[in-house]
């Protein structure tokens, strides 16, 4: 069935926005928000942060604010609040969160043309922009950190993969595992 951009653009942000999500399946209360990393980065984190940069970029940039306060993005708020979850912010609040700011988002592309214009405040060059850039950008932007969520991910347990059902990975045991991260170690301490 033929597609259109927007449409496009839409189901590669659906499909970043359920991946991020899928990392936190079967994980802990304390591996959700474990920092795995020297920056901080924790699973939990990253879907709050994808939450709020989505709030910003597909509602506030084109006059349709999230109706929800957001306090972590205010300029106000602490270094880094958007990236990581308080003790008084449960898994399931900051889950339900993201997917009302998909839904808010989702109104929003619906609402407009790609070539609708917008302004981005945080922005100190190129400030007007079009639906379908801040849609690129968002798409980029999730996808990204779908990306940091699948490592950390792996550190928390070892689990990887691109989707539950297409892992884009060899479907080899743990030992082949092994064995191959041992060979591509080797071949980098030839180079120390």
């Amino acid at each position: 069935m033929p597609t259109t951009p927007k449409d496009d653009l839409l189901s590669y942000l659906q499909q970043a926005r359920e991946a991020l999500l899928w990392k936190l399946d079967s994980v802990s209360e304390h591996d959700a928000r474990r920092p795995l990393v020297a920056t901080g980065t924790n699973l939990l984190g990253l879907v709050k942060h994808a939450a709020g940069t989505e709030a910003g970029y597909l509602g506030e940039v084109f006059g349709r604010p999230f109706p929800e306060p957001l306090p972590w993005m205010d300029e106000d708020a602490d270094d880094n609040a958007d990236l990581w979850a308080r003790a008084d912010e449960p898994r399931t609040e900051v889950v339900a969160l993201y997917r009302r700011v998909w839904a808010h988002s989702d109104a929003t592309v619906a609402a407009l043309p790609l070539d609708g214009l917008g302004t981005v405040p945080w922005w100190t060059t190129h400030r007007e922009v079009t639906l379908h850039r801040v849609l690129t950008h968002v798409v980029a932007e999730t996808q990204r950190h779908a990306g940091h969520a699948d490592l950390v991910r792996e550190l928390v347990d070892g689990a990887a993969g691109l989707r539950p059902d297409a892992m884009n990975l060899p479907d080899r045991d743990a030992d082949w595992w092994r064995s191959y991260r041992d060979r591509l170690e080797e071949v980098a301490r030839g180079f120390r």
